[in-house]
């Protein structure tokens, strides 16, 4: 039986390239098998590289909840026996620390010569309720009211990304390393006096900025065992949680913290040397100094910088004190002080006040310039955008896994993904943009600063799915509606529901 022509308004159907075409051989999908092929030869067996990489595939494709099943029902295994992707979970079949350095390595080998690594480290909670599942416990509800404390069940993850420089300017972060962070389990009020010891123990040994401290050194070794980035400096940037003496007192060598300082904290000055005695103790300290908050507020000028941030410039005032010393940095730790005034600036008219309080940073580098600390701790903010977008677009958190070692690989595949997702979308389409997939007629005509993720997987599905849909041409797959005298039949637009799915 021979149909009537149906073609979907604002798609193009299948049909041939013209002869001075360009036909579009290297995409996102393209550049996305070449990144797994690095990371295949760290597996044990072929087929499990193979399984992963379906996986992995799947998490990106995957347009319902990002379960187990839905992974499964995403890559068409939903007839197969299902035993075998549980078993790549929860046994340790995924060396997910060679899936983050191949990410690693491969923002490392874009950086300028001599440049230095940014990383930026923070926690994220994934809400879970089960109460046998490994590592969830009462948590504080980031998201809560400031006026009110809430309570959510849910995992601690902590999370490492390194700034990738853009071509078009700017940076994005990419996930580099995204580990488990339980506590422990407190004991009961029946508990034995050794219990109750052995539980401090462990508290404090699990504790977020211990962690950190040993996330900062694994990174410095991974970086020192590559030859590529051996020689080159580390400059950490995180909050005010990890500005401790945990983490500033255990520094690796060859790297620089950056870190967010409470307005009111006793730092002081370089010890003078007409006050060192000849016999005795010598002096790790020298006289109490002004409290950030004082610096702010004091009659000294404030110096001015212009930087473009997400191609808006910024003019940006700050005041710089060196020779500072802080007690719980330590004493050989001679820090600098930046105070940065608040910007209070609205992205359009009507819109929220954003950054209307002051920052106060503090580096443990007296001679880092100024422009670079305050570029490196304003890129912090890119971790956050990994945090929702690797919630909400990519569903982390969602696999129904109660193992010990499922609940933290299966959220680690997932980020794994994420960041090879960037990578990829960044080789592909870092130059040229002609072959990206058109965005919807809503979507403000001005280029934007960088191609987003929701994007970046739309393409990835156009470029996977649309040649099983019958769209050979990417080139033309938007178009114009005919001009024909006789309306069209209604159809269902299957290429443009799978292709600009949000789900």
């Amino acid at each position: 039986m021979v149909r009537r022509e149906q073609r979907s308004i604002g798609l193009a159907t299948r049909r041939t390239a013209s002869p001075g075409a360009k036909k579009n051989s290297a995409g996102i999908f393209a550049e996305l098998e070449q990144l797994w092929s690095q990371c295949a030869p760290n597996f044990h067996q072929r087929r499990l590289a193979a399984h992963a990489q379906t996986l992995a595939l799947s998490t990106l494709l995957c347009l319902g909840r990002h379960t187990v099943t839905g992974l499964l029902t995403t890559c068409g295994a939903q007839f197969h026996d299902w035993t075998s992707s549980y078993r790549l979970f929860s046994h340790p079949r995924l060396p997910l620390e060679t899936l983050f350095a191949v990410a690693r390595r491969a923002v490392v080998s874009q950086l300028a010569a001599g440049a230095p690594v940014c990383a930026v480290l923070d926690d994220t909670l994934l809400r879970r309720s089960g109460r046998r599942t490994p590592g969830v416990a009462w948590r504080r509800d980031p998201l809560g009211p400031r006026f009110q404390t809430n309570f959510v069940r849910a995992q601690r993850f902590l999370q490492v990304s390194l700034a990738l420089p853009l071509r078009e300017g700017g940076c994005r972060l990419i996930p580099i390393a995204f580990r488990h962070a339980p506590t422990p389990p407190k004991p009961s009020r029946k508990a034995t006096p050794s219990e109750q010891k052995h539980y401090r123990a462990q508290a404090r040994a699990t504790r977020l900025s211990q962690r950190a401290c040993e996330q900062i050194r694994d990174l410095r070794a991974d970086l020192d065992a590559d030859p590529a980035s051996a020689t080159r400096r580390l400059l950490t940037a995180f909050d005010g949680g990890y500005t401790n003496q945990t983490v500033l007192k255990h520094l690796p060598p060859h790297t620089t913290a950056i870190g967010r300082l409470r307005k009111d904290a006793h730092l002081l000055f370089r010890p003078d040397p007409a006050r060192q005695k000849a016999r005795g103790r010598r002096l790790g300290y020298g006289a109490p100094a002004p409290t950030p908050e004082q610096v702010r507020t004091d009659d000294s000028p404030w110096d001015t910088l212009t930087f473009v941030h997400h191609r808006t410039t910024h003019q940006l005032r700050f005041k710089r004190r060196t020779s500072m010393m802080w007690r719980a940095a330590g004493a050989h730790q001679v820090l600098q002080l930046i105070v940065i005034a608040p910007l209070a600036y609205r992205l359009r008219k009507g819109s929220k006040l954003l950054y209307r309080d002051p920052a106060f940073l503090i580096c443990t580098d007296e001679n880092l310039d100024p422009r670079i600390i305050i570029q490196t701790y304003f890129q912090r903010w890119g971790i956050e955008v990994n945090f929702r977008e690797e919630k909400t677009l990519l569903g982390v958190g969602q696999a129904q896994v109660r193992c010990p070692h499922s609940v933290e690989s299966a959220p680690a595949l997932t980020v794994a993904s994420y960041a090879l997702l960037l990578l990829a979308t960044e080789r592909a389409f870092g130059d040229s943009r002609d072959a990206l997939l058109p965005r919807p007629k809503w979507i403000h005509a001005s280029p934007a600063a960088r191609i987003s993720t929701q994007q970046a997987l739309n393409q990835l599905r156009a470029e996977v799915w649309g040649r099983g849909l019958g769209l050979d041409n990417f080139s033309g797959f938007a178009s114009a509606q005919p001009s024909d005298t006789k309306p069209q039949k209604s159809s269902f637009p299957l290429a443009s529901a799978v292709c600009y799915a949000n789900a």
